[in-house]
């Protein structure tokens, strides 16, 4: 995907999982969107800085990376959703481009996808990052709602809600 899609897919996120966390749709609802917008953005956005140095969908889209946006909430106290936005991105450029990613670099280059993406130029793009984005935020609800106990301890879901506590 290219910077638009996942700039789309991380919006379309950050309101799909403020409803999930506050379905109310009231002013709570809104909050909730807007205080996980900007960690779901820059971390959607995150892993694509490696456009400017490094190997791109290599660099910065590996396992090793989504574990330090993992930890980062638990060390400084902040940015608690960058973890969803680079995770986010990753499922986007793994399902919807034809391309993939190295999941495993810097230990193994090869790239993983799915025969379901798109190129980034085709008129399905847009179609391809609505339907992994409502994917995403669906398996985001099953885990919340319906399997807790799967989300590693104590992870604080910014701050609305704790999971495993």
């Amino acid at each position: 995907m290219d910077k638009k899609g996942h700039v789309l897919n991380a919006l379309l996120l950050a309101i799909g999982v403020g409803y999930v966390l506050e379905p109310s749709g009231d002013v709570s609802t809104f909050v909730a969107i807007a205080e996980v917008s900007l960690p779901l953005v820059l971390g959607a956005l995150f892993p694509d800085v490696d456009t400017a140095f490094g190997k791109h969908r290599k660099t910065l889209h590996n396992l090793p990376v989504l574990g330090i946006a993992l930890a980062y909430p638990y060390f400084f106290g902040n940015l608690g959703f960058v973890w969803a936005g680079v995770l986010s991105h990753y499922v986007l450029d793994m399902l919807g481009s034809r391309r993939g990613i190295a999941l495993f670099y810097p230990f193994w280059s090869e790239e993983f996808g799915s025969p379901t993406g798109v190129t980034t130029t085709s008129k399905y793009a847009d179609v391809v990052t609505i339907v992994v984005t409502l994917l995403e935020v669906a398996v985001f609800a099953a885990f919340v709602h319906l399997l807790p106990q799967y989300l590693p301890p104590g992870l604080e879901l910014s701050g609305l809600v704790t999971i495993g506590a």
